[in-house]
């Protein structure tokens, strides 16, 4: 793990040369250490993949190095091993359909059927990778090689919120309506983002996924 100042109010801990994904245990590990024991002028901490980006109130702080010296002995803390796995979320799909446009595109692209494709999607278990793009947007590491499908050249301009997409090699949920590129397969009716909440955001970086099919009625019942 390596520590890096970003700017002046900010330091990066990395993981260099880890694959997205396999430091993701160590990153949760190392986060919920800081957030147990914050050192004086924590402002907040930023997971995502291989990285832990932590921003400090520089009038707060008593030195930069003394600053690092405390964020490597709270990372160097030992933490629940259920708190480093992250939690196990179970999030209902209606694949295809008005649900989901592009299922078919993602077929024609993988050689699979339709069917194939949300079978395989829902056969996997994801770990949330970084929360971004949009308010509570998961990025799910995990995604199997054959459904790897290019973004959509043209953007859509309005994308419902719950919409389960792929995007390249990843695949990932829109919590709330916004643009995007990304090949629409499925939806949930759980709602992954309020702003009222005291936990705006349901999920959290190294939290594990599985995704489970249901059908249109069930969907429109759970609506």
């Amino acid at each position: 793990m390596e520590l890096n100042p970003l700017g002046d109010d900010a330091v990066v801990l990395a993981w260099d040369g880890t694959a997205a994904g396999e430091a993701l245990g160590e990153v949760r590990a190392v986060v919920a250490a800081i957030e147990a024991d914050p050192p004086a002028g924590l402002v907040a901490v930023v997971p995502a993949y291989a990285t832990v980006t932590v921003f400090y109130d520089l009038t707060r702080i008593g030195s930069f190095d003394g600053f690092c010296l405390d964020l490597q002995e709270r990372a160097g803390r030992s933490v629940p091993r259920a708190v480093a796995k992250g939690r196990l979320i179970s999030i209902p799909v209606c694949y295809g359909g008005e649900c989901g446009p592009d299922l078919m595109t993602v077929a024609r692209h993988s050689g699979l059927a339709a069917r194939e494709v949300a079978e395989l999607h829902a056969a996997e278990t994801y770990v949330v990778g970084a929360i971004g793009f949009s308010p509570g947007f998961p990025y799910l590491v995990g995604l199997p090689a054959k459904l790897h499908t290019p973004r959509r050249s043209t953007p859509r301009t309005q994308v419902p919120a719950g919409s389960v997409a792929i995007g390249g090699g990843q695949t990932g949920v829109y919590p709330v309506a916004s643009p995007g590129g990304w090949n629409l397969i499925g939806r949930t009716p759980l709602k992954l983002f309020d702003p009222s909440a005291e936990e705006p955001t349901q999920l959290r970086v190294g939290d594990r996924l599985r995704f489970k099919a249901i059908t249109a009625e069930e969907f429109a019942t759970w609506q």
